[in-house]
C-alpha cells in the first residue's frame, strides 16, 4: 500500500506539476523570444524604442500581477464553505484573471506603445496602431479561455459528453473505447477554430509579431492556470499521506472530494498547453523566417519534406522511450514489493 501511494504521489508531482509547468514555461519563453526577434527588425528595434521593445516582457509582468490579484478573490473575497463550491470557484479564477488581464493589456498598450509604428512583414514594414496590437493580445487571451472551458466541458462528469462515455460502459469495454475515441476527436473542433481565428486576426493586424503576442496573451494568465492544475495532485498527495498515516476515513473523503474537483479543472491547464503550443510554433517559425530573410518554403523540396516527416516522428519516439522507462520502473517496484 505504501509503495503504491508513494508511486502515485511521485507520478502526480512529476507529470501534473513539474511536467506541465516546464511545458508551459518553455512555451512562454519561446513566445517571448519570437516576439523580441521580430521587434528587433521592426521600428521598435530600428529606432531604439526601449519601452516598446520590451512590450512582450511587460505583458508577462502584468500577467503575474493579475494572477496574484486574482488569488485574493479565492482566499479573501469569496470564501469557500462547501465542497460543491470548489470547482465553480476554480473556474471563476480563470474568468476573473482573463477580465483583469484584458484591462491590464489595454493600459499597457496605451502607455508603452506609440500610437503608430511599423512591424516587419516578410521584407516590408507594415504600419500598425497600438489598439491593433491590443486586439492581437486580447484575441489570444480570450481564445485561451475558450479552449480551457471547452476542455473542461468534454472532461467533466457534470456535462453530457462524459456522462455518455460513462453510460457506454454498461455494454462492455468495446463500446466504451469507441465512445471515448469519438469524444476525443469531437472535442478538438471548437479549440481548432479558436486557434485559427486568433492566428488570422493577429496576423492580419500585426504579421508574425501579432501571432507571437497572441501566444503571450494566451499564456499571460498561466500562473492561475497552473495553480488550478496543481490543485488536484496536491489534494491527492494529501489524501495518500493521510491514508499512510492511518488517519480517519473522513480525512480521506475530504481529500478525495478536493481531488475530484481538481482533476476536472486540471484538464483546463492541458488545454492551455496544447493551444499555446500551436501559436508558439508558428510564431517561432515566423521569427526565424523573418530574421533569416527566407522568402519561400517549398514542401516539394526533398530536404524540407524529409525534415517534416522526421520531425513528426520525434514525439512518438520520445513518448515511446518515456512510456517504456515508466513501465520498467513500475515493474521493478512490483518485483520489490
Amino acid at each position: 500500500m505504501c509503495i503504491q501511494v508513494i508511486a502515485d504521489n511521485v507520478g502526480d508531482n512529476v507529470g501534473d506539476i513539474a511536467g506541465m509547468g516546464s511545458d508551459l514555461f518553455g512555451s512562454y519563453a519561446e513566445a517571448s523570444c519570437a516576439a523580441l526577434v521580430v521587434a528587433s527588425i521592426s521600428s521598435f528595434g530600428i529606432n531604439h524604442e526601449f519601452t516598446a521593445m520590451l512590450f512582450p516582457l511587460i505583458i508577462s509582468s502584468v500577467g503575474l500581477l493579475v494572477c496574484l490579484l486574482t488569488t485574493l478573490f479565492a482566499t479573501d473575497f469569496f470564501e469557500i464553505k462547501l465542497v460543491k463550491e470548489i470547482e465553480p470557484a476554480l473556474k471563476k479564477q480563470l474568468v476573473i484573471s482573463t477580465v483583469l488581464m484584458t484591462v491590464g493589456i489595454a493600459i499597457v498598450s496605451w502607455i508603452a506603445l506609440p500610437s503608430t509604428f511599423t512591424i516587419f512583414n516578410f521584407g516590408e514594414q507594415k504600419v500598425v496602431k497600438n489598439w491593433q496590437l491590443f486586439l492581437c493580445v486580447s484575441v489570444g487571451l480570450w481564445a485561451g479561455l475558450i479552449i480551457g472551458f471547452i476542455t473542461e466541458y468534454y472532461t467533466s462528469n457534470a456535462y453530457s459528453p462524459m456522462q455518455d462515455v460513462a453510460d457506454s460502459c454498461r455494454t462492455g469495454a468495446a463500446t466504451n473505447v469507441i465512445f471515448g475515441l469519438a469524444l476525443g476527436y469531437k472535442s478538438v473542433i471548437i479549440p481548432i477554430f479558436a486557434i485559427a481565428i486568433s492566428i488570422f486576426v493577429s496576423f492580419s493586424f500585426a504579421a508574425m509579431y501579432g501571432v507571437a503576442v497572441a501566444a503571450l496573451g494566451m499564456l499571460s494568465t498561466i500562473a492561475t492556470g497552473l495553480a488550478i492544475d496543481a490543485y488536484g495532485p496536491i489534494s491527492d498527495n494529501a489524501g495518500g499521506i493521510a491514508e499512510m498515516a492511518g488517519m480517519s476515513h473522513r480525512i480521506r473523503e475530504r481529500t478525495d472530494a478536493l481531488d475530484a474537483a481538481g482533476n476536472t479543472t486540471a484538464a483546463i491547464g492541458k488545454g492551455f498547453a496544447i493551444g499555446s503550443a500551436a501559436l508558439v510554433s508558428l510564431a517561432l517559425f515566423g521569427a526565424f523566417v523573418s530574421r533569416a530573410g527566407v522568402t519561400t518554403v517549398d514542401v516539394q523540396t526533398p530536404k524540407v519534406f524529409i525534415g517534416l516527416i522526421v520531425g513528426a516522428m520525434l514525439p512518438y519516439w520520445f513518448s515511446a522511450m518515456t512510456m517504456k522507462s515508466v513501465g520498467s520502473a513500475a515493474l521493478k517496484m512490483v518485483e520489490e514489493k
